[in-house]
C-alpha cells in the first residue's frame, strides 16, 4: 500500500492581472521506505509542491492521500506523522540546540524528560551532541542543518520532506547528510522525499522525478 498518492493536483498564483498555473495535474505514488527526488528549475514550484505534500499550504484542487485516507486534522497529524527539513532551518533562537530538537515531541507527549532524552540520542547520532547546550547563532550552518534534520526525524514521522536540505552546506557536509539519510532509509525504512537542485544527490534516490511547466515527469 502507498504511503503517499496524489492525483491531479493543481496550483495557481496571480501575478497583477495574470494568472500563472506552477502546478498541473501532479500525479505521485510514494511506498513506505522509498526516497524520492525532486529537481526542476528555480522557480519551477518545487518548494510550492513540497509544501502543499506535508500540508503547510493548499492546492486549488485536487487530491492528497496518506495511506488512502485523507487526513483529517491537519496540524495533529503533520506533528505525528510528518517530519520538515527546511532550507533556512527556523531553528528558534532562544532555545539551544537541544530544546530546538525536543520541541516537537514534548508538544505530542507532553513529556519533557523523556523527549530531551530522545533529542539527544539523535544528536549522538548526527554526531553534534557535544554542542547541543549551543544555541542556533553560535552553531555553523552545516550543525545547523543537522539540528534541524534531528527535530524532524524526532517524533519518528512516516514520511520526511526536505527542501534543499545541502544548499547551505559545503562538500564534505552535504555528502554526510545524504549518505546519513540513505543509512536512515536503509536502516529504518524511512521515506524521504527531497527537492534539491543537485542531480548527483537526485541519482542517489530510488526515484528522480523533475518538474518542468508545472508537469512532474519521471526521469530513467
Amino acid at each position: 500500500m502507498s504511503i503517499l498518492r496524489v492525483e491531479n493536483l493543481r496550483k495557481s498564483f496571480w501575478e497583477i492581472s495574470e494568472k500563472l498555473e506552477i502546478l498541473k495535474d501532479v500525479n505521485l505514488t510514494v511506498e513506505k521506505g522509498e526516497k524520492i527526488a525532486i529537481t526542476g528549475e528555480s522557480g519551477s514550484g518545487k518548494s510550492t509542491l513540497l509544501y502543499i505534500l506535508g500540508m503547510l499550504d493548499t492546492a486549488d484542487s485536487g487530491e492528497i492521500l496518506y495511506s488512502n485516507e485523507i487526513p483529517q486534522d491537519i496540524n495533529q497529524f503533520r506533528n505525528q506523522k510528518i517530519g520538515f527539513v527546511f532550507q533556512s532551518h527556523y531553528l528558534l533562537a532562544d532555545f539551544t540546540m537541544l530544546e530546538n530538537v525536543a520541541i516537537p515531541h514534548f508538544l505530542h507527549s507532553r513529556d519533557y524528560k523523556k523527549s530531551l532524552q530522545k533529542a539527544e540520542n539523535l544528536l549522538k547520532i548526527l554526531d553534534i551532541w557535544e554542542r547541543k547546550n549551543h544555541y542556533p547563532n553560535q552553531l555553523s550552518g552545516g550543525e545547523q542543518q543537522r539540528t534541524a534534520v534531528a527535530r524532524a526525524l524526532i517524533n519518528d514521522p512516516e514520511i520526511v520532506f526536505a527542501d534543499e536540505p545541502t544548499g547551505n552546506l559545503d562538500v564534505k557536509h552535504s555528502a554526510d547528510l545524504i549518505d546519513f539519510i540513505i543509512n536512515l532509509n536503509e536502516t529504518q525504512s524511512q521515506t524521504f522525499i527531497i527537492v534539491t537542485h543537485d542531480l548527483e544527490i537526485a541519482k542517489k534516490m530510488d526515484k528522480h522525478y523533475k518538474l518542468v511547466d508545472g508537469i512532474l515527469q519521471i526521469q530513467k
